[in-house]
């Protein structure tokens, strides 16, 4: 049985998870979520935003299950791992598909492709911190508590990383092209909507 401390810091870890996955939803709901396209095309304004915030929906529910694991109670070193597993899989098919968007078919498309390849980086090395959390844990429910203390921070800062990239773009869009392509593309209707 764990002690009294341990079970505290659990059920902050916990709830931790949910409200930072909703964020990361609510501020890519800002600029929109993925899919992939070659690097080399440009997509239209609205192509492109629709293929963003399939990838950023995709991701968001994918870590939501995952994080359902760790709100069973049970945190144990093995299924942190598996967890990770989860989430760094859905962490790096982000990643991808963000490199892949390539450049939307605007004024200032080379810099949302500048803005969007500056957060896949970020978010590659995001997913090397929670993989590090994981194989440095320690053994027992102290260690579990503290790598999923750390993907749940980690999570966090993705969601300020994506919402710093749709500032970006949403300054970048002059013309407003980038934003009607979201209001546009079917994929971003249900992250706004």
């Amino acid at each position: 049985m764990q002690p009294a401390a341990e079970a505290a810091k659990v059920g902050r870890v916990k709830l931790t998870l949910v409200p930072v996955v909703a964020i990361a939803v609510v501020i890519a709901a800002g600029c929109g979520g993925g899919g992939s396209s070659s690097s080399d095309s440009s997509p239209s304004p609205k192509d492109w935003a629709n293929n963003l915030c399939s990838a950023i929906t995709t991701w968001s529910q994918s870590v939501q299950k995952s994080g359902q694991a760790l709100q069973s109670g049970k945190v144990s070193k093995d299924s942190l791992k598996e967890t990770t597993g989860d989430i760094k899989s859905a962490t790096q098919q982000l990643a991808d598909d963000i490199k892949g968007l390539g450049k939307p078919d605007t004024d200032a498309g080379q810099d949302a492709k500048n803005a969007m390849d500056k957060l896949s980086q970020e978010i590659d090395g995001d997913v090397e911190e929670m993989q590090k959390a994981v194989d440095n844990a320690g053994s027992g429910a102290g260690g579990a508590v503290a790598a999923a203390s750390t993907i749940a921070s980690t999570l966090s800062k993705m969601g300020t990383q994506i919402g710093t990239a749709s500032s970006q773009l949403q300054s970048l869009d002059a013309k407003g092209e980038l934003e009607k392509g979201f209001k546009d593309a079917p994929a971003c209707k249900s992250l706004t909507g």
